[in-house]
């Protein structure tokens, strides 16, 4: 595909850098030279210096053939009127822009579509990041909880620990110690590797585990392999930003809820909107407050504001000071790997949220849901199934005898909205709804060509 970006900011660089790998020719666009001299140095892209609202800039990126604009850059404004100028001049066929301003989101139905803004896919990374740390908050223990099918079936995350029924067990012994229940084991990384996953696999005390089960039975899964939390109560959030006031509104009617604010105007503004929640005016990285607060007896802190350093910062010394958990926003994918599971228990990348997000409108074949993991390195993916026997090389065959690509697994399978968790003799139908975790996404283009229908396939 032809495909143009425009931003060369953390999501631009990142998404480039995803696309380019899958044999796509990227055009970046970007008013600051510097970004892209970095940029080019190191992935094979076009680059065009200006701003991409400007006609003359996009014509310069090829978009007159391009078949997919992706506008990122840091302006709404911006975005929007790229993605319009594309429409009405340049007849681009996809036209994806990220918008931030809550202003813009609210009136959605009056500002975008037919014979409006010509936005054909808007992607807030703050309502991402909102959704995803609720879900965190409502799952306690987890490292990732995803929703796909419409939130029937989960792919979560969590780390193995003592006394867990399954710690110690091999994966061929699943159902005797959950047979009430079904699930699948997706993935499982050990000292940050992936291991093989056969029948005889041991699950290990310190693994991390992927397993993808019906959402009514997530906590069942999670009780086997470690001993469940107790629910979360109390929660601080650092920031009342878009994203930390958006997660007060989310939590507020199920959880106690302080904010901290340092802008005595943005303080008093979101104390107005907000119902339940306590919003303090202060520092959150400022130790007498913390214990004022009683910081000790704190379930989750949560710090998003808009600078990683304070919330890193912040994140250390409340953990420190005896928060139960501790997560912070980090916009650096670089920070990511260096603090993630020392004193921050969850780093939350926004980028990766994003680029998950945008992936989902460019895959090829019918992927309805893409989920970006492990810094982009593994993917899960939910797929649907056409045609039949002839015409399909997945339909109508048993899972024994489809050939997945290397370490790519199959974890569940929504029919007519009922959750399958299939076995090798479990038969792929059409309109099957196929949840796959992808350990190394390099293998996507054979998981693209497996489910793609073809009249010529016999």
């Amino acid at each position: 595909m032809n495909i143009i970006i425009l931003g060369a900011g953390q999501v631009g660089a990142t998404l480039a850098e995803n696309l380019v790998r899958e044999e796509n020719d990227i055009t970046v666009v970007d008013i600051h030279p510097e970004k892209l001299r970095e940029l080019q140095n190191r992935l094979d892209i076009g680059t065009v210096l200006g701003s991409g609202s400007y006609p003359e800039i996009l014509r310069q990126a090829g978009a007159e053939n391009a078949d997919m604009l992706i506008a990122v850059t840091n302006s709404d404004e911006v975005n929007l009127v790229a993605c319009q100028i594309a429409y009405q001049l340049f007849h681009t066929p996809t036209k994806i822009a990220r918008v931030r301003a809550q202003e813009y989101l609210n009136e959605r139905d009056g500002l975008f579509g037919e014979g409006r803004f010509e936005v054909d896919v808007l992607i807030s990374p703050e309502g991402l990041v909102t959704d995803y740390v609720t879900r965190l908050i409502e799952y306690p223990g987890a490292l990732q909880v995803l929703d796909f099918a419409d939130g029937k079936v989960q792919l979560v995350a969590t780390r193995s620990y003592f006394g867990g029924p399954l710690v110690g067990k091999s994966l061929g012994n699943l159902k005797e110690y959950m047979p009430k229940y079904s699930a699948q084991i997706a993935a499982i990384y050990r000292s940050n590797r992936s291991i093989p996953l056969t029948n005889e696999t041991v699950i290990e005390i310190g693994d991390e585990v992927f397993f993808v089960a019906a959402s009514t039975h997530i906590m069942d899964v999670m009780a086997a392999l470690r001993r469940l939390e107790n629910p979360y109560k109390r929660i601080m959030i650092a920031g009342g930003g878009n994203i930390g006031f958006r997660l007060a509104q989310n939590l507020e009617n199920n959880y106690q809820v302080k904010i901290f604010e340092r802008n005595g105007d943005r303080a008093r503004l979101i104390a107005q909107k907000l119902h339940k929640t306590i919003v303090l005016l202060g520092d959150a990285s400022e130790r007498e407050l913390l214990i004022n607060e009683n910081i000790e007896f704190t379930d989750v802190f949560c710090a998003v504001t808009n600078d990683d350093e304070v919330n890193i910062m912040s994140c250390m010394q409340a953990k420190r000071m005896g928060a139960k958990h501790v997560m912070a926003l980090i916009t650096r994918t670089a920070y990511v790997d260096l603090i993630e599971g020392g004193d921050i228990d969850i780093a939350i990348s926004p980028q990766q949220a994003t680029i998950g997000s945008i992936l989902t409108h460019i895959r090829q074949g019918d992927i309805v849901n893409v989920h970006s993991l492990r810094r982009g390195a593994a993917e899960a993916i939910e797929v649907v199934a056409h045609g039949d026997q002839k015409t399909s090389k997945v339909v109508g065959r048993k899972l024994s005898q489809i050939k997945l690509p290397k370490d790519t697994n199959i974890g569940a399978i929504v029919r007519q909205n009922k959750v399958v968790i299939p076995t090798e003799e479990t038969v792929i139908e059409s309109d099957d709804h196929i949840i796959l975790f992808l350990v190394d996404k390099r293998h996507l283009d054979e998981v693209e060509r497996l489910f793609q229908v073809s009249v010529i396939f016999v």
